[in-house]
């Protein structure tokens, strides 16, 4: 987005909004993982939360289908990618925003599926910002399987023998997600 500063993916916690100059997007998968919580909170499949799921699986479509549009002449790859989501990904969202707005009064607020529906809800304009410029991921699961080895490693720097020991494992663990991130085979 022209003119605004460095982008911000996060999920709905607040702290990460005092960011000035930043924008600020939504991680889809956060609120698709609600939905499938919820799903999986259900007796029998179905309902809802499986309509939620199958608008999830629309928008992901479109987002395979973007990487792949051809250009047309002289534009660019986000470009191309902003025109694409245009044309796909907001019609589905418009739909995906009145189904919610309908069904939100309609399910209990403290159960899964009225916690998802809040949710996505309450962060709408940070979820849907993604279709406004192409570089915007739809979510940020790259970089969270990229901090998962990291979170997973957290629990074992808890039986480090020493203070040296958990700092060495915690450099290690850098210069790996550095390598995998630069496409460096460690």
């Amino acid at each position: 987005m022209a003119g605004t500063g460095d982008a911000v993916m996060s999920d709905g916690y607040s702290a990460w909004r005092t960011l000035e100059e930043a924008t600020h997007l939504g991680c889809m998968a956060h609120s698709r993982r609600c939905f499938v919580d919820a799903l999986k909170a259900r007796k029998k499949g179905g309902g809802p939360s499986e309509q939620a799921f199958r608008f999830f699986e629309l928008l992901y479509r479109v987002e395979r289908q973007a990487r792949n549009e051809i250009l047309d002449d002289g534009e660019t790859r986000d470009h191309c990618i902003r025109r694409f989501r245009q044309q796909h990904s907001v019609p589905i969202l418009s739909v995906l925003k009145a189904w919610l707005d309908d069904i939100a009064s309609k399910v209990l607020p403290d159960r899964k599926l009225g916690d998802a529906v809040s949710y996505t809800l309450n962060q709408w304009d940070y979820l849907t910002r993604y279709t406004e410029d192409g570089s915007m991921p739809i979510d940020n699961n790259l970089l969270e399987c990229d901090i998962r080895i990291f979170a997973t490693g957290r629990k074992s720097w808890l039986f480090s023998d020493t203070v040296d020991g958990a700092k060495a494992s915690a450099i290690v663990y850098s210069l790996m997600l550095t390598c995998r991130a630069s496409r460096v085979e460690p």
